[in-house]
């Protein structure tokens, strides 16, 4: 076997090894195979997944990788590469304390956007555990069915509780379409104001 072939295997294996042992294992806008060093770059990973304002993130990207042999990093690259709709991309760190700002200033020598993410950001409030609890069902995809009828009856009311949503699901278990549905942005739910409970209200995305 080719040597080369062998060792990529054998790393990508070790880092499907190490990134599963970070719950939950599923994403929704990773358009790289998922790689986390810890459990704080998962849980912002998981608040990557539930921001409207991100279109698409990656794991362990390698823009930065000559910056940071440059200014002599011995740290871990960045944790991600996040993609905006306005052409912006940002490069994060998931830091338990402030991060070394030679690195954001750096980057921006480079007309590169960089920032650390520190973990008390990461775990105020409620998004995280809401993000966590709906992430469970990330790999759960709502049939056009359920999706249609809980479409239609929003539309018509303006918005509904998640306990009287439940009632609409006919082909799929109920709080898996229901959370596939906000993580995909055809309904939303305010993951800030409290955790997600059957009173929570349900709006359709953007209205």
């Amino acid at each position: 076997m080719n040597s080369s072939k062998a060792e990529g295997r054998s790393t990508r294996e070790a880092a499907r090894s190490h990134s599963d042992r970070f719950r939950p294992f599923g994403t929704v806008r990773c358009s790289n195979p998922s790689y986390f060093r810890n459990q704080l770059a998962r849980d912002l990973g998981c608040l990557l997944d539930v921001d409207d304002s991100a279109v698409a993130w990656c794991c362990r990207p390698h823009g930065m990788d000559d910056i940071l042999l440059d200014i002599g990093w011995k740290g871990p690259p960045p944790d991600f590469l996040v993609s905006y709709p306005n052409g912006r991309d940002v490069y994060l760190h998931a830091v338990e304390g402030e991060g070394d700002p030679e690195v954001t200033e750096a980057a921006a020598c480079r007309r590169l956007s960089h920032r650390y993410v520190r973990a008390s950001e990461i775990t105020a409030g409620f998004r995280l555990r809401n993000a966590k609890d709906l992430l469970r069902y990330a790999n759960y995809q709502t049939p056009l069915g359920d999706r249609i009828r809980l479409l239609a009856a929003l539309e018509q009311e303006g918005s509904a509780t998640v306990a009287e949503c439940l009632s609409v699901f006919r082909e799929i278990p109920p709080m898996a379409g229901l959370s596939s549905l906000i993580l995909n942005r055809f309904v939303a739910v305010d993951l800030d104001a409290a955790l997600i409970a059957p009173h929570t209200v349900v709006r359709v995305f953007g209205s």
